[in-house]
Parts: structure tokens; sequence; C-alpha cells
């Protein structure tokens, strides 16, 4: 069976899980890994990630870790704004490699960052690559999905979807990201600061637009904190009654004066109920609901992956999940 090689570039939290999932997949191998940590530089990645040794040292650059053996793509899990991953790509690609990232802001930056997004669309097309960011959300719940469901519909007057996230039992970073924990005026300060804004969700919006053949009067963002009740307590965190237990974050997306995409993000220690829900208002009214919600980390990375081999068919130039075959999971 012919596996899918890839360098992996950054290995943070994400990165290191995407490394253990890879590790469970027959049709995917590492064949080389990058952070410009110095803390992280000429250590093995298997132990970086608490494995056991692979024998594959984390390099400080792109073209000492291609020292090691030739790559089929690239999987970047670095940052999450279009300024600092359009240098990144670019050098990637000049490497021979298409890519995929879980850049939230660039899973549909036509419309907030369209210079940038020309600058690796065109890149990528002088190099005949694909370049293409996904996740969970954006690239999957809060866009992707609900664009499937309307594949039914005869009409689509609005669409309404909902992600709301006990945060209880994610990753310490997710919950200080989130706000987990502030004071009110802790919590004004970081919004104000752009620290706790969940990214990805205007983005989404122009992505559904998009293909809907919708346009956008205008987009907006509303976000305000979750306040605990009563006092919460975790094993990482004490969160006394009238702080900050998480964020709620609203993006409203108007045609002709009219709402017609509604994008709810809420997570918050303690949230009542987990779930995922998408509504479209047409001919048929669909309602689809994951109860339990789908657990953000794994499905990044599964996302991720799942992606590879689109990425590899796919035709040259920044794509998006809109515009990319039926991303799916596969074993070989």
């Amino acid at each position: 069976m012919k596996k899918i090689k890839v360098v992996q570039i950054g290995i943070g939290p994400l990165g290191q899980k995407i490394t253990r999932y890879i590790l469970e997949r027959e049709a995917i191998r590492i064949v080389a890994a990058v952070d410009l940590d110095p803390g992280k530089a000429g250590k093995d990645l298997g132990e970086v990630c608490g494995l056991k040794s692979m024998g594959i040292p984390i390099a400080p650059s792109l073209a000492r870790a291609l020292k090691a053996g030739k790559a089929d793509a690239a999987v970047l899990t670095t940052v999450s704004d279009m300024i600092r991953i359009t240098p990144q790509i670019e050098e990637i690609l000049s490497f021979g490699l298409p890519v995929v990232s879980t850049c939230e802001e660039l899973s549909y930056p036509w419309e907030t960052s369209p210079q940038l997004a020309g600058r690796i669309d065109q890149a990528a097309r002088a190099r005949g690559l694909a370049v293409l960011a996904t996740g969970v959300n954006p690239g999957y719940l809060m866009d992707s999905l609900p664009l499937v469901l309307t594949a039914v519909c005869q009409r689509v007057d609005r669409i309404r979807v909902s992600r709301l996230q006990n945060a209880a039992f994610r990753r310490l970073p997710f919950q200080k990201k989130i706000g987990a924990g502030l004071s009110l005026e802790q919590f004004e300060v970081k919004k104000l600061a752009g620290t706790l804004r969940h990214v990805g969700l205007t983005e989404s919006m122009h992505m559904i637009a998009s293909r809907l053949g919708w346009k956008l009067d205008r987009t907006e963002e509303v976000l305000t904190p979750v306040i605990a009740r009563q006092k919460i307590v975790t094993e990482a965190l004490t969160i006394p009654a009238g702080y900050a237990s998480g964020v709620q974050q609203i993006g409203r997306g108007f045609v002709g004066g009219e709402e017609r995409i509604t994008l709810i993000f809420r997570a918050s220690v303690g949230e009542p109920a987990s779930e995922d829900t998408v509504e479209i208002e047409g001919e048929p009214r669909i309602v689809s609901r994951i109860e339990g919600g789908v657990n953000g980390d794994v499905a990044t990375c599964a996302i991720a992956l799942n992606a590879l081999k689109q990425v590899l068919r796919a035709q040259p130039g920044l794509r998006t999940m809109a515009d990319i075959p039926l991303v799916s999971y596969f074993s070989a």
C-alpha cells in the first residue's frame, strides 16, 4: 500500500495530537517534522509527543527537515492569522509541497484578506499545487456541514448554526483561551485585545454566502462573557460566582438588510449540554443535531488528515472546503 508521506510543521499541542493520530493510520507516514521552538530542535518527535522514539528529529527549518526524505504534503499547525501564515505557506510551496493547514483565517480569506489570499493562490498555481485550510470550525461544523445539508433544498431562506461546548473537559489552554476564571473586568481587557475571540465565524459566513449565491451586505460579531452563577471548581481552575466561565460569540450575516446567517459559538466551563445544531429554514426545513457535540481537538486533527487525499488531487491554487471533492475518512 502506497502511503501518503507528510512533513509536520508545528509540534505544539495540536501538532502532537496529529502525530499520535498519524501513527494510528496505516495510509499516512511522517517523514519529517519542523518546529521553530529552540527547546524542541533536535529532539525526537515521538519523545516530544510523549511516545516512544520515532527516529525523527525535529528540525528548526523545513530545508533541514526535508534532507531526511521526500514528502508528498505538508501538515501545517502553527498560527491562526493570514499575516503570519502567508510566508510560511509560500516557503512550503517553494519546496514543491501541497499544504493542509489548520489556520482559521485561511479557511475562506477571499473577503477578509483578499491580497494575502491572492498571494498564496498565485504562488500555489505557479507550482501546480493546492493549499487548503480546514478544521472542526471553521472548516466543517459551521460551513461545510450546513452547505452539504442544503443539497436537498429547493429553497434556503436562512441558516443558523449553534455550537455549545462544556469546556470542563477541554485542555487548560482552551479554557484560558475562552476566558474561564477571569473577572468581568479582566475579560473586557482581553476582549478588547482580541485574545478571547474565536477565529473563523466571519470566514464561515462568507463561505456559506458565496456557495449559496448570497451577497452579504455586512457581517458582525458580538462577543460576551458567560457568567458563572455559582462557584465552579475543576482540577485546573476555581471560578468564583460572577466571574466568566467562558465566552459566547455570535456572528451574523445580512443580505438585503435581513439576517440570513447566524452562527452561535458558546464554550464555558459547566455548560449544561454540549451539542452542535444546524437549522436550515427553507423547503424543506432541516434540523440536524449532534448530541454531545463534536470534540474539537479530535475533529480538527482527523479532518486535517482526511483532507490529505483531496488536496493531493485538487486543482492548483488556494482552495476551500467548499470547492474540493468531498472529504471523508480513509484507511487506504
